[in-house]
Order: C-alpha cells, then sequence, then structure tokens
C-alpha cells in the first residue's frame, strides 16, 4: 500500500527544479530601467524534441505547429504571471496585452518563424515597448494543451515524463542592452502544464528581477 501511495503521489507531482540554474542581471538595471512604464513578452521560439518512433507519425508542418503551440503558450503563461502581480501591485511597470502585441507583430509581418530575424531592439519599438521579454524554450513533449492533445491524437502518446529547458531574456528598447538573463532547466510529470513551468520557472527568479518589487 505504501509503494502505491508513493508512485500515485510522484506521478501526481509537478515540475521540480534541478540544480541547473543561470542567473544574470545587468550591474546598471536599475539605471536603465529608471523610465520603464511598460514591457512585453514576445513569443519563444520552441523545441519539441520527440522520439524518433514518434517523429515518424509527424510531418514537418505538423510539427512546425506544434512548436509553434508551444512558444504561444509560454508567452501566454508568463504574461498570467505578470498580470498577477501587476493587479497584486508588486510589479514596478506595467504589461503589454499579448493579443496586442501579437497583433502588432502580425501587421509588421513577424511570425514565430521569421522572430529571430529581428534585434530585440527592433521588436520593442515595433510593438512600443520600453523593454521585450524573449527566449527558447526546449522540451521532450508538448505542454500546451492543444499540442499536447494533437500529439496523442497523431501517435498515441500523450507523454508522462519530460524535461524542459527555458531561456528566457529581458531587453532594453534603448540600444537593445541585455538586462536580464535566466536558464533553467526542470522537468516535469503527467499533468504538467506551462503554467506549472512558469510558476517554477518565476519562483526564484522574481527574487531577483528588479522589474518585481
Amino acid at each position: 500500500m505504501k509503494r502505491i501511495f508513493m508512485f500515485i503521489f510522484m506521478l501526481c507531482l509537478s515540475f521540480v527544479a534541478p540544480a541547473q540554474t543561470h542567473f544574470y542581471e545587468n550591474p546598471d538595471f536599475d539605471q536603465l530601467t529608471a523610465g520603464h512604464e511598460i514591457i512585453a513578452i514576445v513569443p519563444f521560439s520552441a523545441s519539441v524534441n520527440l522520439r524518433p518512433k514518434q517523429m515518424k507519425d509527424i510531418s514537418t508542418e505538423q510539427l512546425a505547429k506544434m512548436e509553434e503551440s508551444e512558444g504561444l503558450s509560454i508567452q501566454s503563461a508568463m504574461y498570467s504571471w505578470f498580470l498577477k502581480r501587476e493587479k497584486q501591485n508588486k510589479l514596478k511597470v506595467k504589461v503589454q496585452d499579448t493579443n496586442t502585441t501579437n497583433a502588432l507583430l502580425r501587421r509588421n509581418g513577424i511570425f514565430t518563424e521569421n522572430l529571430v530575424d529581428y534585434t530585440p531592439e527592433e521588436l520593442a519599438q515595433i510593438i512600443g515597448v520600453d523593454a521585450v521579454i524573449m527566449g527558447t524554450f526546449e522540451t521532450t513533449k508538448p505542454m500546451s494543451e492543444g499540442a499536447s492533445l494533437a500529439l496523442g491524437v497523431l501517435v498515441g502518446f500523450y507523454g508522462s515524463t519530460n524535461k524542459a529547458i527555458v531561456n528566457m531574456s529581458i531587453f532594453n528598447a534603448q540600444q537593445g542592452e541585455l538586462l536580464i538573463n535566466y536558464n533553467k532547466a526542470v522537468s516535469g510529470s503527467m499533468g504538467s502544464s506551462t503554467d506549472d513551468l512558469i510558476n517554477v520557472l518565476m519562483r526564484k527568479a522574481s527574487r531577483r528581477i528588479s522589474y518585481v518589487k
């Protein structure tokens, strides 16, 4: 009975964070961000590293759509995290609504696949913010609800345990200086979501990001 209970407990665990964590904050952060009023989060560049057996049943186009869904899901989860702090009066800046951010990007011909062709400074100017949050996300299985269900339908695999690496950077709009870089590896279990990931990611980082009170 004890073994069964332990198995169920482990199965229901959400994300746990292993030791691999790297954090950098620009020593001039406070000076560079003194006049900041609004920041934005752009879709993350995502990579879903499926097993070779799973890849046999998925086309290049389907994988690309899956990765796009993951990148948008990370953007949405991170926006929700910042918005919650903003409503609690724990954030020193406003966060641009992601619908506005993505609409402005699309209006200027910028999509997930060509986002890397633009500098952080250019992106910040296009969407009209003082700083831009962007980054990469690597996972061994999709975590956004839509992508995970799609994978289950395609290959009959919904995934149990996965590993993920998030590399988040915040860039200043002026000259595109790097303000923050945060790289963290986490592992997840059945039921893990992008919201779980962002909560784990930001739990400790928030104490060191000067935007957060």
